[in-house]
């Protein structure tokens, strides 16, 4: 089945470029110039990927990623401004899972693109023994990459779920911000280890009663993080 993937710039000559390369490849492609067309799409579809840039109308993309995350976790990229920090952490904290920087060469989107996907793929395809990992009040589904806590659901994104997955699978074993990164994102991802920072951040809040007295996901100061069992 070929892969679907929404692109959202209010650039069209943008926009005309990444669809032709896409489509290029055998990728079915929507394509959105504001944000409330965006949403609009990402609610009747789903995307294998979500390339969402910063600056649009109507509804920027922080805007809309942080709406899509509320009912989706349909990997997104948002497209931000070269050299512009705070817009890459930004993204982030709204729940992207990665960034690309314009101006930008589309053999790198091509790259990303299909790095994520397979790494989203391998997720929900994991042929581990383990699909279901149990610890106290946690309860990880690996095949369907669900995680429950006291039974009740919790929505993550495919990078938290990532990121709690490897955790949970290696209790007690601390791993640095590079070694997660590099796990996680890829060895090719030009990012640094604030991602990690900032995605480990949001999965707190996500599943700790009380994130600066975490319960589940530890760090071992000067070194990295770590799933205590």
């Amino acid at each position: 089945m070929a892969k679907k993937v929404l692109v959202v710039d209010d650039e069209k000559l943008i926009v005309k470029g990444i669809r032709f390369s896409l489509e290029q490849d055998g990728m079915e492609v929507d394509c959105a110039y504001d944000g409330e067309e965006a949403l609009s799409l990402a609610k009747e579809n789903r995307y294998d990927m979500v390339l969402l840039d910063v600056m649009l109308p109507k509804r920027d993309g922080f805007e809309v990623c942080r709406e899509i995350r509320e009912f989706s976790d349909m990997p997104v990229v948002m497209l931000t401004a070269k050299g512009d920090d705070m817009d890459k952490i930004l993204g982030l904290e709204y729940g992207a899972d990665d960034y690309i920087t314009k101006p930008f060469n589309i053999l790198e989107v091509k790259a990303r693109i299909k790095a994520i996907m397979r790494r989203a793929g391998s997720g929900t395809a994991s042929q581990e023994t383990d699909t279901v990992l149990q610890n106290g009040d946690l309860k990880l589904d690996c095949d369907s990459r669900r995680l429950f806590i006291l039974g009740r659901e919790v929505n993550l994104t495919a990078k938290e779920f990532d990121i709690l997955e490897l955790l949970v699978k290696n209790p007690n074993k601390v791993y640095s911000r590079d070694q997660l990164l590099h796990m996680i994102w890829g060895a090719d991802y030009p990012g640094d280890a604030r991602t990690v920072d900032v995605h480990v951040r949001r999965l707190r809040e996500k599943i700790e009663a009380n994130p600066s007295e975490p319960k589940y996901v530890h760090t071992k100061w000067g070194v990295g993080y770590y799933y205590k069992a």
